[in-house]
């Protein structure tokens, strides 16, 4: 849907159940302005930000999809989101920020499940096998994994259902069972059976190759992952001689890309999934100057400092949450000559930029929004932090 569509059709019919999409009534460039002038006054009493990163194409971008299912008061069979703050389902066909094709295929199962005589999973009674379908589509590579969430680990005819699903989207390339039998707000369960394919997609970002698998962490925007991503190490100003560490690592994304302007990356992450994709993605790409380790990111730069290691680019990614102060206390004593601070929430980001000033003796030079989440409130961004009085090599 390009942006004239998008003007036309205005409303989402079920936008005001959903709240997903905030700002579905505003046009892009309106969006855009009200993101820009938000993040301005929040960083001005550090710097005056470069104007926010937009999105070509703002819709349709999230390349991992999540529906979950029920039945309506006529045991119908459901599928959509849960309406906000609630456990009630609000059916969706399709959504303006969704993978067209993901959604598609999750109409498609809606509509396979009857004969096949798969019930969805009634919350209330118990019964029922169907919880949740989610997808995950490369947007490079195209591949797609389908993950059925079920009670229990026994599907009927599942080697039927698997050729009948790829009748109608030969398209697909794995197919993996997650059970969940646990009363829950998690979508997936800790089992998992690979009933077609290999289990997992791959997808290049920033020309690297990552292995996605069901759980792991991915960001659902690789277009505008890549311009944040990009703007990062345009901040970081790499030579080839530094040593990066790439804090709250995840599968080590970030470090990863650096890898090829710097000596030697360290990525710290505390998820063990998480760290073990980071080392299987490093040799997918056969970088050999990065190592990982699972452990708290504070904790470790402590433990690093009092070792006499030296960092000279710092990456920090840090959750909704911002960073704890024993992270960054840690960060302000490794002295790191710059600090790239990639943030997903500019309250957050600016109460640590606080810190880091105050009690850090940085400076923030730059920043910049990226507008990863078109139709929402959401506004990530970059900054970069200079140790005042440091030769500042990403200015």
């Amino acid at each position: 849907m390009h942006q004239e569509e998008v003007k036309k059709k205005k409303v989402c019919p079920v936008s005001a159940k959903c709240g997903g999409c905030q700002w579905i009534n505003r046009s892009y460039e309106e969006q855009l302005q009200a993101k820009g002038t938000i993040f301005r006054k929040l960083m001005e009493p550090y710097c005056k930000p470069e104007p926010i990163i937009p999105m070509e194409e703002p819709t349709h971008y999230r390349c991992k999809v999540h529906a979950v299912f029920g039945e309506d008061r006529k045991h119908n069979v459901i599928s959509g989101i849960y309406e906000e703050q609630s456990h009630r389902i609000v059916p969706v066909d399709s959504c303006l920020i969704e993978n067209k094709k993901a959604d598609e295929i999750i109409v498609s199962i809606r509509g396979l499940l009857k004969s096949f005589k798969i019930r969805p999973y009634n919350e209330d009674t118990g019964y029922g096998l169907l919880r949740h379908v989610l997808i995950r589509v490369g947007h490079r590579s195209g591949q797609i994994m389908v993950v059925l969430v079920l009670r229990s680990p026994i599907m009927p005819s599942k080697n039927n259902f698997v050729k009948a699903l790829r009748e109608i989207h030969p398209e697909i390339t794995t197919i993996v069972v997650n059970v969940n039998n646990r009363d829950t707000s998690m979508i997936l369960g800790e089992k998992e059976q690979v009933i077609y394919g290999r289990g997992y997609i791959e997808d290049e970002l920033c020309g690297r190759v990552f292995r996605i698998s069901p759980k792991s962490f991915y960001q659902v925007n690789p277009v505008q992952t890549e311009k944040l991503y990009a703007k990062a190490l345009e901040y970081a100003g790499l030579t080839g001689k530094e040593t990066v560490l790439d804090a709250y690592c995840g599968t080590g994304t970030i470090g990863m890309i650096a890898s090829g302007h710097a000596d030697r990356v360290i990525g710290v992450e505390l998820n063990r999934d998480a760290v073990k994709d980071a080392v299987s993605n490093a040799k997918r790409n056969r970088i050999s100057n990065i190592e990982f380790y699972q452990n708290d990111a504070g904790k470790f730069l402590t433990e690093m400092t009092q070792q006499d290691g030296k960092t000279d680019v710092l990456f920090m990614d840090p959750p909704r949450s911002g960073s704890d102060e024993a992270f960054l206390s840690a960060a302000a004593k490794s002295r790191p000559g710059r600090i790239v601070y990639i943030s997903c929430n500019p309250e957050t980001l600016t109460r640590d930029l606080k810190y880091l000033v105050k009690a850090g003796g940085y400076r923030v030079e730059k920043s910049a929004a990226v507008d990863m989440f078109p139709f929402t409130d959401s506004i990530e961004s970059v900054t970069l932090l200079s140790l005042a009085g440091a030769d500042n090599k990403g200015k």
